[in-house]
């Protein structure tokens, strides 16, 4: 599929990081880009710089999701694109200590919940609701292409660490959707690809400690470096480009396989 000003493209997590950086991709391209985001004043401030459309959502709530799909929808028209980088990282051991009593606790449902709730489930609601009306449109390729969902996990998923039980399931279910949702969109012309990203500068490791991101980008085999979100976005761009690309998960990752810790 062709990235140009007929299409409509939306990026969950779209004001920071990974999907700030494909957002400016795509609309570097003239894609109408939406932002959908929980950030409204960095959102407005991205939407204004890539003249795209901020669309306050919350991936958790279904009447939000609504609601800002048809924001969209009434902006630019259905969504051809649909990049999904909303998460979080929770970080928590099973069995932890108290630091005031060294009493054993366990991990809280809550924390884990809340994972899965905007990484998996959240990707999957934005997908389901965005297939539905994608699936009505004219195809735009020669194989009958209507489309792509580009999902966002983590290596994590596959080598997830020491406290990222609730992170490493949530991204692994990610991956796990991945090709049952090809198989099941293949019908009406939908593709969807997933991303394991690796280590990446993002706002998760932004208020790190220079020596601590110094020791994390030595830890990549090569390039020995975070990974960038133009790196992430230009994937995106060969997903969206490449209409063999469908049903599978790539790393992108410089090579690490995660420690335990």
């Amino acid at each position: 599929m062709k990235l140009d000003s007929s299409i409509a493209a939306i990026v969950t997590g779209g004001a920071s990081g990974l999907g700030e950086g494909t957002a400016r991709m795509l609309a570097s391209h003239g894609v109408k880009v939406a932002l959908f985001d929980l950030n409204a004043e960095r959102g407005e401030d991205v939407a204004r710089e890539i003249g795209g459309l901020f669309c306050a959502c919350d991936v958790t709530s279904e009447e939000s999701v609504d609601a800002a799909l048809q924001k969209a929808r009434a902006a630019h028209g259905v969504a051809r694109i649909v990049v999904n980088c909303a998460g979080i990282a929770p970080g928590r051991r099973v069995v932890s200590k108290k630091r005031d009593t060294g009493e054993l606790v366990a991990h809280d449902l809550a924390t884990f919940e809340k994972a899965v709730a905007i990484n998996l489930t959240g990707t999957f609601r934005l997908i389901a609701k965005s297939a539905v009306a994608l699936a009505a449109l004219d195809p735009v390729t020669e194989d009958g292409g209507r489309g792509v969902f580009v999902c966002t996990a983590s290596v994590a998923a596959e080598d997830g660490q020491i406290g990222q039980a609730a992170y490493a399931a949530s991204k692994a279910g990610v991956v796990g959707l991945t090709l049952p949702v090809a198989r099941d969109l293949a019908g009406v012309g939908i593709r969807i690809v997933t991303i394991m990203p690796g280590l990446f500068e993002t706002p998760m490791f932004a208020g790190l400690p220079d020596e601590a991101r110094a020791s994390l980008a030595v830890s990549v085999p090569h390039p020995s470096r975070l990974g960038r979100a133009s790196e992430y976005a230009a994937l995106v761009k060969s997903i969206v480009e490449n209409d063999m690309l469908n049903g599978t998960a790539i790393r992108l990752d410089g090579a690490i396989r995660l420690a335990p810790k």
